[in-house]
């Protein structure tokens, strides 16, 4: 686990972007637009180190409004703050060049190459794709850390593999820091809209205004519907399995630990799933309840940070943005010592105090800002995982 200490009164190192974006990392990307291209786009990043790949499997055979939905996610996890190069590999001209000009117009650098461009060969592609990728990845390169604010991050708030120590304490530590962030200016996202099942009036008792309140309550109400549609229900099948071995017994106990992430500040609005917030402060996500899925959403609307907590562990991490994880299980902690980044377990304990943990959870996210590697980030577990469907639970 990473040591720190007790919180930062500066901001940290950042990329400043051409857009006006700060990045805490300069990654370099390969994004494959559609799926007859995904395997190609991750040899292609395979042969350079220290690329990241975002390969999707749809992109193709999808109409409105699903088509829509993954051409706004696939080009805002390219035009995340923590991108400094892209390298967009699809099949037809039309889809691959509309992607590459998109991202030139935001001021980002890329180049592009398709099946389309090389006679479907295949060998040509990843030929062509690795000389291209290598010019970016040098470019890249000279991108310096410069003097920044904590107030230009935007930071994901996420959990998974909940049990009874997440609500409890490890939720209430992320809660704190939440509310530290807002006072200092920073943009907050909390998402997995079924999750606030049960505790969707708390939430929209702090909303900035009547309509946002209004339209927290019909977001949950649209996704029973959805889930009643179907034949099934929410209360029959969450918590889920690992939930209640943890202690958890029904939703409204698990969104009431979940809800505890926002903090206490007020919520400036309720955003959709590829809806960048209008303004710093603290904002809902109406997005599914898969942690990949809802953190890729985040990344795909400029978050540059995930903080992530679980109880008896969880390995899912952003490939784009670095994700801190934390638990409040000291079990977790003991038994994960390489992968959970920040041991909230004295909470839950009683020998600290939630602001207390906060704190030091604040001088963490400022070294991870500066460049500290997450054990999700030292381990290669990171992923993105776009949703097919705009309407996915």
């Amino acid at each position: 686990m990473v040591g720190v200490g007790d919180g930062i009164a500066g901001g940290f190192g950042g990329f400043t972007r051409a857009d006006g974006g700060v990045g805490i990392r300069n990654r370099v990307l390969v994004l494959g637009v559609n799926g007859l291209a995904a395997r190609v786009a991750e040899r292609i990043a395979a042969a350079l180190p220290g690329v990241v790949c975002v390969a999707s499997r749809d992109g193709r055979g999808q109409i409105e409004p699903d088509i829509a939905s993954h051409r706004a996610q696939m080009l805002g996890l390219a035009l995340n703050p923590n991108v400094g190069g892209v390298l967009i590999v699809g099949v037809d001209e039309e889809a691959t060049e509309g992607y590459r000009d998109a991202i030139a117009r935001a001021g980002r650098p890329v180049d592009a190459v398709s099946f389309a461009e090389t006679g479907e060969d295949a060998f040509a592609v990843m030929d062509l794709g690795c000389r291209r990728l290598a010019t970016l990845a040098r470019a890249a390169s000279a991108a310096r850390r410069g003097p920044v604010q904590l107030s230009a991050l935007t930071v994901g708030v996420e959990c998974g593999h909940s049990d009874a120590t997440s609500g409890i304490a490890g939720n209430r530590v992320i809660g704190a820091l939440v509310d530290r962030l807002v006072d200092m200016g920073a943009t907050v996202l909390v998402g997995e809209t079924v999750e606030w099942l049960g505790a969707e009036h708390l939430l929209a008792a702090r909303a900035r205004t009547p309509g946002t309140g209004a339209a927290i309550v019909g977001a949950v109400a649209a996704r029973q519907a959805m889930v009643a549609a179907s034949g099934a229900s929410l209360t029959g099948n969450n918590p889920g399995e690992e939930n209640i071995r943890g202690g958890l017994s029904t939703i409204e106990e698990k969104a009431l630990g979940a809800v505890a992430k926002a903090g206490s500040r007020p919520i400036e609005g309720l955003v959709g799933l590829t809806e960048r917030p209008g303004r710093p402060g603290l904002w809902l996500m109406d997005g599914p309840s898969f942690s990949p899925v809802s953190m890729t959403a985040f990344a795909a609307v400029g978050a540059q940070l995930m903080v992530f907590s679980t109880g008896p562990g969880n390995s899912y991490a952003s490939a784009i943005a670095p994700t801190i994880k934390l638990t409040a299980n000291a079990g977790t902690a003991a038994r994960l010592p390489e992968q959970i980044d920040f041991d909230a377990s004295p909470v839950f304990s009683g020998t600290e105090t939630a602001e207390a943990a906060a704190g030091r959870l604040l001088g963490l996210a400022g070294e991870i800002a500066g460049g500290t590697l997450t054990w999700g980030e030292a381990l290669g577990e990171g992923l993105e995982v776009p949703t097919r469907l705009r309407g996915a639970l």
